[in-house]
């Protein structure tokens, strides 16, 4: 079943409250055939039967309902959820979601964190890059790390959009051109240089993007390893092959070549970026990584986003499988 594990859907209803609670970077969600209407969801299906995509897991990121008040925030994260509840139960075959989570507030997290996963069914949650301007690598976030690693859960990052902290990205018009595949490879970094991902081998971790810049600075990470984090207790090389990514490369073969031979091809998984990819760039997002790879690699980066729903999940028993079309020459 050909997953898209990198797939937006935003309600009005949620957008609405985001602002009312003081957000103002909502209108980039808005007009791109990303709601929940019938024609919306009819033509977003028509779009991924074209591009021969069987399934997407939705994450609201990068509106997460991440706010310094408690109650804001867990409010939102509880809107969001039980309306992606309401979609799955809706087209099984078509959706899965990541759960978005009340941040900052760590007991609130894990509390809609259990509630998302064992009465909502969702995939696994789904996260920014950073927290408020807080790293992912600071040991406040270890027991969310904690508790997916002891369950077999999913994190899929999400660039937060947040110009990576330069003035020089935000103030030259280059926050999601530059600035997003930016905060992809800091976040990376900053998790195995925590050792995240060797402490927590349970915890299936999925960055955006091929993970940024990330493929072509690993050699250069080791080698600066001795002398800038000698306390690293695995090489960035290694480190980074424990996690995966997603393909959302616009099109991109000599990036996407460059993440299999820096990952391996088993560590990536096809996304789109929907709504910001449609129409023949939605095509191109399945057919640059057929034409880019060899058949078997292909096949599986582009079937591999199955492996993170639930054992339970109706499109993984079945439901979701079948409609896809190679574009593959024989």
């Amino acid at each position: 079943m050909r997953t898209d594990v990198h797939a937006h859907l935003w309600s009005e209803d949620y957008l609405r409250l985001l602002e009312s609670y003081g957000r103002d970077d909502t209108g980039t969600q808005r007009g791109l055939g990303a709601g929940d209407s019938p024609a919306e969801l009819d033509a977003r299906f028509a779009m991924n039967d074209a591009a021969g995509i069987d399934h997407q897991i939705l994450s609201v990121s990068p509106q997460t309902p991440y706010f310094p008040d408690e109650t804001e925030a867990v409010t939102a994260a509880r809107l969001a959820n039980d309306h992606y509840a309401e979609v799955v139960r809706a087209r099984p075959d078509r959706f899965s979601a990541f759960a978005a989570l009340p941040l900052p507030h760590l007991d609130a997290s894990l509390e809609e964190l259990a509630r998302a996963l064992d009465q909502l069914g969702m995939a696994g949650a789904g996260l920014t890059t950073s927290v408020l301007g807080r790293s992912l690598g600071d040991p406040v976030f270890r027991p969310l790390f904690e508790e997916l690693d002891h369950r077999g859960s999913v994190l899929s990052l999400h660039p937060a959009g947040r110009d990576a902290g330069s003035p020089l990205i935000a103030r030259n018009r280059m926050r999601w051109m530059v600035g997003a595949p930016t905060e992809d490879a800091i976040c990376a970094m900053h998790l195995i240089l925590e050792g995240v991902p060797i402490r927590f081998p349970g915890l299936r971790i999925v960055h955006a993007h091929l993970g940024g810049a990330l493929p072509l600075l690993l050699p250069r990470a080791d080698d600066h390893v001795p002398w800038e984090a000698p306390d690293v207790i695995e090489l960035p090389t290694s480190a980074a092959r424990r996690m995966s990514y997603d393909t959302v490369a616009h099109g991109h073969a000599a990036a996407l070549r460059a993440a299999a031979d820096s990952y391996g091809a088993d560590r990536l998984m096809l996304g789109t970026d929907f709504p910001y990819q449609t129409g023949d760039k939605l095509r191109r997002a399945v057919t640059f990584v057929e034409e880019t790879l060899v058949p078997e690699e292909a096949e599986h980066v582009l079937e591999a986003g199955a492996g993170l729903l639930p054992a339970e999940s109706p499109a993984r028993l079945g439901g979701g499988a079948g409609r896809h079309v190679s574009r593959r020459s024989p």
